[in-house]
């Protein structure tokens, strides 16, 4: 590695590390959130089709960890309103690669997500629809 490489990837790692204090408030003096709790408030804009359709599903497999509307649940998940998910850092393949093969940590301290079970590739595609749906109505395009 080169020193201006090693100077990037140094510039990188700070971002992402201020970035993250940021926006999980690196304010010391407030409790962390007790378990299950919202990690990120999320507006829900008016559902139709896929993305109705993908609501329902998740809410069927994927709530439970990363809350009602992809909020995250402290101790269980991570928000999937999030810039992290945006499209051009975890396209959508990704969503589908994380349901039928699992994802190990990477982001996040939440543990490795396992796969899910018994959602077919439509189904996904769905809730594909319906997190991307969450995120633009969140400025996260």
């Amino acid at each position: 590695m080169n020193a201006r490489s090693a100077v990037l990837l140094g510039s990188a790692a700070l971002i992402v590390a201020l970035g993250a204090v940021y926006i999980l408030g690196g304010d010391e003096d407030r409790a962390a959130p007790a378990s299950g709790e919202a990690l990120a408030a999320v507006t829900v804009p008016p559902l139709s089709g896929a993305a109705a359709e993908g609501a329902e599903i998740f809410s069927a497999n994927c709530a439970s960890c990363h809350g009602a509307n992809a909020e995250g649940r402290a101790g269980e998940g991570p928000p999937l309103v999030h810039v992290i998910y945006e499209p051009g850092h975890h396209a959508d393949g990704a969503f589908f690669l994380a349901v039928a093969q699992g994802v190990r940590q990477h982001h996040w301290t939440f543990g490795n997500m396992p796969p899910v079970a018994g959602v077919s590739l439509d189904e996904i595609a769905r809730i594909v629809a319906y997190v991307r749906t969450l995120q633009r109505a969140n400025g996260i395009e």
